[in-house]
């Protein structure tokens, strides 16, 4: 992403989601970035996620959540769980479901605005949802958070975009997981340009974003 000019910055902004086409046409006068950096640099703590899985939503074990005690999970749809050219669930993310429900409860909440397409796949998983979620909002994130009666903090909001996903969920107090996009295995180099995009302006603005598997807590009992 280094040496964007401004026509990359442009073709950015034709693809990017709605919440990112009003970000980029303020990056349009260069004049005004040093503006809106300064201004961004002071909230790059909202969109440093909790957890940088390193993996797809594949590699989000039960020992992982267990060792932040995370009691519900909120789960992005689109390129998270399934790639979006795609609309059939694998049987590897059927089983990593299967494998979870015993334990906690899941919710689909995506900015698809789909039924057809968010619906199948919450259908084929046997997982509530909510579609047309417009993240960073929060309003739908609370509804799934309120169905759970947890307190946000033993919620995992899990995605693969910063911008939506990570800064949606932190700006509810959500413990926050990135991962790698869902890539289908007969296209594995594809490009994922709203994604590189959104982790180039997150490192500029000092959020790191070096995968860690998992950390253990110290026993804050044996602290006291």
């Amino acid at each position: 992403m280094k040496g964007l000019t401004g026509q990359d910055f442009q073709r950015l902004s034709v693809i990017y989601t709605k919440e990112g086409n009003r970000f980029l046409s303020k990056l349009s006068s260069i004049d005004s970035l040093p503006v809106i950096f300064e201004k961004l640099m002071t909230r790059a703590k909202i969109l440093q996620p909790d957890l940088i899985l390193g993996d797809t939503i594949l590699g989000l074990t039960l020992e992982i959540l267990s060792q932040h005690q995370i009691k519900g999970l909120i789960l992005d749809v689109d390129d998270t769980l399934v790639p979006l050219q795609e609309t059939t669930v694998s049987d590897d993310l059927q089983r990593w479901v299967d494998s979870l429900r015993l334990y906690l409860p899941i919710w689909l909440v995506s900015n698809n605005l789909s039924e057809n397409r968010i619906g199948a796949i919450a259908d084929n998983l046997q997982l509530p949802y909510l579609l047309g979620a417009v993240k960073p909002s929060r309003r739908k994130l609370r509804q799934a958070m309120t169905a759970m009666v947890l307190p946000p903090q033993q919620i995992a909001m899990v995605g693969d975009r910063l911008f939506t996903d990570v800064l949606a969920g932190n700006r509810l107090g959500m413990f926050t997981i990135l991962v790698k996009p869902m890539v289908n295995p007969l296209t594995g180099g594809q490009a994922y340009p709203i994604h590189d995009f959104e982790v180039w302006v997150s490192q500029i603005l000092g959020v790191s974003l070096h995968p860690q598997h998992y950390l253990i807590k110290p026993d804050q009992s044996s602290q006291k």
